[in-house]
């Protein structure tokens, strides 16, 4: 396995989430992994002494950048991907949970094929990628590190195509951002439907979007703005589809024909495999 992907975590505001978010990645990354946290000038001063003692207290390699103004998602992702050199990344949100194993089965699943530009793992709250009810907000599990070994058990992935990734935790490679140019922040200003655009382009271009199925991470986020809903922004919807007439049909398409269902039922399987098996597994000890 090549060097693990710069974990890059956008930052506005949400501290208890946010403090959630860090406490996951101490539990969850081995020391020294690197972690770069991009603060887009959140209004709440709790956030920098909170993110700088974290950096500085953490076995990871982290480092804490704060914008001087306030410059919108897609800008300050953007920002990131060039404070972060060569590596290849993982925008993670700050109110996602992570599991153990989890970058290291991304950076796994993204060595199989260098056509891979976007990799999404499981979650209980990522849209087309929500596990177990399809496209819904599921609850978060009583036990995500259960969830997580599950997915490592699985060896034979084919690495599903997805019409979109989903932001909450997106694998992205660095060859195809320096192709592609990062997200179009001119056109999707504060946010919304910059991921599902960058997406597209990479296909567009020869590279796949896929799901890293051995991966699992917690979404928290009751405001998840997936492939077919964008509200509140909608005037970026109207963005993405005026460049991609067909979007909607795409996801549509995808929803309907379900092709990620029998990962679904491999995934309970494994699940099921480990409650048989009893407590004493430890697939990451």
């Amino acid at each position: 396995m090549s060097r693990l992907p710069t974990v890059i975590v956008p930052i506005y505001n949400a501290l208890e989430a946010l403090d959630a978010c860090l406490a996951s990645l101490d539990r969850t990354l081995p020391a020294g992994a690197i972690v770069l946290l991009a603060d887009d000038a959140s209004t709440d001063p709790r956030i920098s002494p909170m993110a700088r003692g974290w950096c500085y207290r953490s076995a990871l390699d982290a480092r804490y950048v704060r914008r001087e103004l306030n410059m919108g998602f897609p800008a300050n992702c953007n920002a990131a991907f060039e404070e972060t050199g060569d590596a290849d990344v993982v925008l993670l949100n700050s109110d996602t949970v992570t599991t153990p194993g989890w970058l290291q089965q991304i950076a796994r699943c993204a060595d199989r094929d260098p056509r891979i530009a976007t990799l999404t793992p499981w979650s209980n709250n990522a849209e087309i990628c929500s596990f177990p009810r399809f496209c819904e907000a599921n609850p978060v599990p009583e036990q995500p590190d259960t969830l997580a070994e599950a997915a490592a058990l699985t060896t034979d992935s084919d690495l599903p195509e997805l019409p979109t990734a989903v932001g909450f935790c997106m694998y992205l490679r660095r060859a195809a951002l320096r192709q592609l140019g990062g997200f179009d922040a001119a056109t999707f200003g504060r946010g919304y439907g910059e991921e599902n655009d960058f997406c597209l382009r990479a296909a567009a271009m020869g590279w796949r979007n896929v799901l890293c199925e051995t991966a699992y991470v917690v979404h928290l986020g009751n405001a998840s703005f997936g492939p077919l809903d964008m509200a509140p922004n909608g005037d970026n919807l109207a963005r993405l589809l005026a460049r991609w007439p067909d979007y909607n049909e795409r996801v549509a398409r995808f929803i309907m024909a379900d092709p990620l269902r029998p990962h679904r039922e491999r995934l309970q399987e494994n699940l099921e495999k480990i409650a048989r098996s009893g407590p004493q597994r430890d697939l990451f000890g």
